[in-house]
């Protein structure tokens, strides 16, 4: 399967549009993805998708496949507040319907804004513009889960989260690293998520390779919002909207997704 889109023409009918708050959708020469003058009170959210109303074992990706976009930002990561980014997740959170919450499954480009803190590997900070995996739905992550009330103190003595972490994340799945170009010129994202790792890659260099890659089915998710979330190993969680002063985009000029959709590759059980 191989579908391609540059927004030349009204949008495909597999994309779903989600536009809440102060988010708007703009198409033409590409597609913008918009905030503009939103107050902290409101969740702002510009977001295109293939998975509304679906139930996660009908999402429509599978691995191996590749995505490529063409992208970029308005504004530096200290001055773009909330989140935004391109790739596959499972929709944990029951932001495009009404499904059971779970826990997270993603491989994608990911950016997060402080006071955004989820600081899931030891080594790369908590907010920023990353590339990333996650399967906390990997069943020795879910055994893991049922031991949290117990390592969750463990992890506020320093030493032993240095020491423990590392092998939690590997359980976790989780890999992540940051992208150091500058977001505001245009550049080429791929992602290449196969069937045990992913690779990323930022105008065809490489920045994270052989990551553990997540199983499918997921969803493809491309947005901007204004929301930040705080969930550490030492067990502070918290979740917020921020102000969104004048305008604030994520331009796309085009994506691509080859590999395996719907009928083919591996299925979530």
């Amino acid at each position: 399967m191989k579908v391609y889109e540059d927004f030349s023409a009204p949008l495909a009918p597999r994309w779903n549009r989600y536009v809440v708050g102060g988010g708007a959708l703009v198409f033409g020469d590409g597609a913008r993805f918009i905030l503009r003058n939103v107050p902290h009170r409101r969740y702002a959210n510009a977001q295109i998708d293939d998975y509304q109303g679906l139930p996660r074992r009908r999402f429509p990706w599978r691995p191996p496949l590749r995505l490529t976009v063409r992208a970029r930002f308005s504004h530096p990561p200290a001055q773009l507040p909330g989140t935004a980014g391109f790739g596959f997740w499972n929709d944990p959170f029951l932001m495009t319907g009404a499904r059971i919450p779970t826990l997270p499954r993603a491989v994608w480009f990911f950016y997060a804004s402080p006071p955004s803190n989820m600081k899931l590997d030891l080594y790369t900070p908590g907010s920023g513009w990353k590339a990333a995996t996650v399967d906390a739905l990997h069943p020795s992550a879910v055994a893991l889960g049922v031991c949290s009330p117990l390592l969750i103190p463990l992890m506020n003595i320093r030493p032993l989260y240095h020491r423990w972490w590392p092998a939690i994340r590997r359980i976790l799945k989780v890999r992540e690293t940051t992208i150091h170009t500058d977001m505001t010129d245009w550049h080429t994202y791929t992602l290449e998520w196969g069937l045990t790792t992913a690779s990323f890659y930022v105008d065809g260099e490489s920045v994270l390779a052989h990551a553990p890659a997540p199983r499918g089915p997921l969803g493809f998710v491309m947005w901007l919002d204004n929301q930040y979330l705080i969930a550490t190993p030492q067990g502070r969680f918290r979740w917020g909207v921020l102000d969104v002063p004048g305008p604030r985009w994520m331009a796309v000029e085009w994506f691509s997704i080859t590999g395996s959709g719907a009928d083919g590759g591996q299925d979530e059980h």
